[in-house]
């Protein structure tokens, strides 16, 4: 049996010690979790909280696939209210409020307009909007997210850089998220809690006994290790089906659509702190969103996905359909050319039978089979509901694993979440964290200023923690330090360029090719070349 609650659990992350760049290697543990994408991380940090023994293996980096391929919304799903998806929309809502407040430095608001063209063929009409956002904005609790309003674009700053067409629109709040970030940030929180995290480490097979799984896992270097386990997570996003049946050799009991989408960067298309959701005559929606103060983030695309689940690449006439559906509304077109960078991902949504691939629900379904050691599979969920996920599939374990402690993470911060080492009396987390922002810049007049404000944002409270015994050390790539690289190898798992350059930051968007190869030398050099796996099962 596992131990009861405490009388209090610990509520401040920036009180534990990081974890090891390099854990031992367990042999054995109560739960192994495979996926290191946002759900995989999150039930391993839940579990972990409750004093579980935990071992999570991701066969690649941290949020290397689906979980950083997202528009990077925290959001309800605004959208979905059409569906008739009003348990979701809650559902989300409520978490979007709790995670803004878990993580201010990479979680924040954000205002989106919804231009209105009642001549268009691709606009709802008034009326409906006007409910959808009634809805939207009364289903769950709002604690201080400003309501939706009807706006004269012809006034407001977002109509500026918009067709003369459109006069009026819709404005209503939302949450940005740094998606991958926030994969690392919880994973984080499962090491400080006690779970061993195990990046580049493919579960290649799980053997079910009565009361345990015996687990066969191997290191992308050819390394094995062999791991008894009581009970079985599979996280592993559109890989789940096929992990079930060809790894952990049990039968699988959902059915999942793979629906890959792809997003585009280009430059700024406007410069004003809102985001847009552009109605298209298809029905859907595409995002134009600010993104790393120089660009617009642009997507996304929704297409049925049926061939290999490894590297994903954008197609040329997913590039044209965004650059096109943009260019209906924006004053200055968008063409393929405008293009600095892309990404795709596959979305595991559970098959609900829905013909139109927009259609299928965004919502999780979790599984447990006690047919033998448990398995627990999880099949479809979101971005913004991985808490409340996690907090479910660690209750479902309960019974079989007889763990007394209950749930703790509604009210928890992530790390680098708790200002009050900086600011007192919190009054709300956006204004927290320009007063947390402020108060660093003060502490280290030495550092440059971009270099704080972007510490402030990726690391929150921690921020002087990243500065090494030798100070910044030497400048690696514009605004890169070493003492930063190290940071991020000892403490966040980065083992490669990539991982700093497109998952722990999005430096590699700022840098030009030369500088991105300077760092990939730096880190080759330091860490030495990264092994990888051909793609298979196991990563999320």
């Amino acid at each position: 049996m596992l131990p009861k609650s405490p009388s209090r659990l610990p509520a401040v992350t920036d009180h534990f010690e990081p974890p090891a760049a390099d854990p031992e290697l367990p042999t054995e543990c109560d739960v192994l979790v495979v996926g290191g994408g946002i759900n995989g991380a999150g039930i391993a940090r839940d579990l972990a909280g409750r004093g579980v023994r935990v071992v999570l293996c991701e066969q690649d980096d941290l949020a290397s696939h689906t979980s950083s391929a997202s528009t990077k919304l925290i959001h309800g799903g605004l959208r979905y209210l059409e569906h008739g998806e009003f348990a979701l929309v809650r559902k989300a809502l409520a978490e979007r409020e709790r995670l803004l407040r878990s993580a201010p430095h990479i979680l924040w608001p954000l205002r989106f307009v919804m231009p209105h063209d009642p001549a268009s063929g691709a606009a709802r009409p008034a009326w409906l909007i006007r409910v959808g956002l009634f809805l939207y904005d009364h289903l769950a609790r709002r604690e201080w997210l400003a309501a939706s309003s009807g706006i004269d674009l012809r006034q407001h700053p977002a109509g500026a850089p918009l067709k003369p067409v459109f006069r009026q629109g819709f404005e209503y709040a939302d949450g940005w998220a740094d998606d991958a970030r926030l994969v690392v940030l919880v994973a984080m929180d499962a090491a400080e809690r006690g779970a061993t995290v195990l990046t580049r480490w493919r579960c290649v097979d799980a053997q079910r006994g009565a009361d345990r799984w015996q687990v066969r896992l191997q290191s992308a270097a050819g390394r094995a290790h062999h791991l008894s386990a009581r009970a079985l997570v599979n996280a592993t996003g559109p890989w789940a089906a096929q992990f079930l049946g060809e790894h952990a050799h049990a039968p699988k009991v959902r059915a999942l659509r793979r629906v890959k989408g792809s997003h585009i960067v280009v430059p700024m298309l406007f410069d004003h702190d809102c985001a847009y959701l552009l109605q298209m005559p298809d029905k859907r929606v595409v995002f134009a969103i600010p993104y790393e103060r120089d660009f617009t983030l642009i997507g996304t695309t929704e297409v049925e996905h049926q061939g290999a689940l490894g590297a994903l690449h954008i197609e040329a006439d997913e590039i044209a359909y965004l650059c096109e559906q943009v260019s209906r509304y924006f004053q200055k077109p968008v063409v393929p050319a405008d293009v600095v960078w892309s990404y795709a991902g596959v979305r595991p949504l559970l098959d609900d039978g829905s013909g139109d691939a927009a259609s299928v629900t965004r919502d999780y379904a979790l599984e447990l089979d006690v047919a033998g050691a448990p398995v627990l599979s999880v099949w479809g969920g979101k971005l913004t509901t991985f808490r409340k996920l996690a907090e479910e599939a660690a209750d479902r374990l309960a019974a079989p694993l007889h763990i007394e402690r209950g749930a703790w993470t509604a009210h928890a911060v992530l790390p680098g979440g708790d200002f009050s080492d900086f600011i007192d009396a919190p009054v709300q987390p956006d204004a927290d964290f320009a007063r947390f922002a402020a108060e660093l810049a003060r502490r280290h007049p030495e550092w440059p200023a971009t270099l704080v404000q972007r510490w402030a944002r990726a690391y929150g409270s921690r921020a002087e923690r990243v500065l090494g015994a030798d100070g910044l050390g030497a400048e690696v790539a514009p605004g890169l330090f070493e003492a930063e690289l190290r940071y991020l190898h000892r403490c966040e798992w980065a083992r490669s360029a990539d991982d700093v350059l497109w998952r722990r930051s999005k430096l590699g968007l700022h840098f030009t090719p030369t500088e991105r190869s300077v760092v990939a030398r730096w880190c080759d050099a330091q860490w030495g070349a990264v092994d990888v796996f051909e793609a298979a099962p196991g990563s999320a």
